[in-house]
């Protein structure tokens, strides 16, 4: 009875996400314990929206089986990827992730943004790191203001804003200094940022890139244990056109793509609720089974989101239960079940609740 159990829990398709239980490599346990059920659920993604409704799901299908359930564990385990066994690890920091685009212009750091305050509001610890030396956004993106402290005098504390730590080249410099330097510079402040921000006990640090494929991608592939890769495009084929360039860029640099985000993929009118595909329809969907890869979510174009990122409030921080909350939220769900899926650095096993 408890493997019937155990079975049926395991094909448990995850709302909205499109796998199972399994497939996203949960590890589960059903003992019986004075006639009943003790369910233990383990997990490799953020999983504070997961329990109300596993416990649920657990508690019809037992009843389904002809069983009661006396308790639900869920534990959450975000482990380190195997990368950091090839590169030298951050202290502190289990993943990174790294946010890239072909060009400029399809909201990569608004997607970065939200989806680092989307993993924390689940239950992860996160970070942001702006590696976009020339062009720092995160700032005001977070509504960041002042300089952050350096305790010792050599390394940096990062500055905090919504629930997650927060480092850039904007906090260190005026706002309106151009960086001019050249490439060796740029990656020589990128590695300084990363490696001397004193970084608390991070789940995941989001990467926020420059636009392209040039030095900052390749320091970052020779230097930074990126255990995955997330492209961001608009749908017209110019965009996709240079996201094909940027997703061939990481497969070249051996750094493992999670997956495509297209950005403003619909307009729907605040006025009348008319929904538009100004930028054309579907060129995420069709690049993303060109290349093989899962395409983790297709956000919409709303002048909410522009908004809230101006302010230093970006809309999944704003709160409130919109459509467009909900879509970087599952977006960021896929992200971390899709590194869950991925090697990891072995460890030993936490002793279990079930014995």
């Amino acid at each position: 009875m408890n493997d019937l159990l155990q079975s049926r829990l395991a094909d448990l398709l995850l709302p909205e996400l499109g796998v199972t239980l399994a497939q996203a490599g949960a590890r589960i346990r059903v003992a019986e314990l004075e006639g009943r059920a003790a369910v233990e659920v383990s997990v490799g993604f953020p999983s504070r929206w997961l329990e109300p409704w596993l416990r649920d799901a657990v508690d019809r299908l037992a009843a389904e089986a002809g069983q009661v359930v006396s308790s639900l564990t869920v534990n959450s385990r975000i482990a380190t990827h195997a990368v950091q066994e090839k590169l030298s690890p951050l202290p502190n920091v289990r993943n990174i992730i790294a946010v890239g685009s072909g060009k400029g212009g399809v909201g990569k750091s608004t997607v970065a943004v939200n989806l680092a305050l989307a993993l924390a509001a689940d239950g992860a610890s996160v970070g942001v790191l702006d590696a976009d030396i020339y062009g720092p956004s995160i700032p005001l993106m977070l509504g960041l203001h002042g300089r952050p402290d350096s305790p010792d005098g050599k390394t940096i504390e990062p500055m905090r804003a919504h629930g997650v730590e927060a480092m850039s080249i904007g906090l260190l410099v005026d706002q309106d200094t151009p960086m001019i330097w050249r490439g060796p510079m740029a990656t020589s402040a990128l590695t300084q940022l990363l490696t001397e921000t004193r970084w608390g006990d991070l789940d995941y640090l989001i990467l926020d890139l420059p636009p392209g494929t040039g030095d900052i991608q390749l320091t970052m592939a020779q230097k930074i244990p990126v255990a995955g890769a997330v492209v961001v495009t608009t749908p017209q084929d110019v965009a996709t056109l240079d996201a094909r360039k940027a997703l061939k860029m990481f497969e070249k640099v051996e750094v493992p793509v999670l997956g495509l985000v297209e950005n403003m993929a619909v307009h729907v009118c605040s006025n009348c609720g008319h929904a538009e595909h100004i930028f054309g329809k579907g060129g995420g969907q069709r690049m993303a089974a060109q290349y093989g890869v899962p395409l983790l979510g297709s956000l919409p174009l709303e002048t909410n989101v522009r908004e809230q990122g101006d302010a230093g409030v970006p809309i999944v921080a704003a709160g409130g239960n919109t459509a467009t909350t909900h879509h970087f939220q599952l977006t960021a769900r896929r992200v971390a079940v899709e590194l869950a899926k991925r090697p990891q650095v072995a460890r030993p096993l936490a002793v279990s609740l079930l014995g």
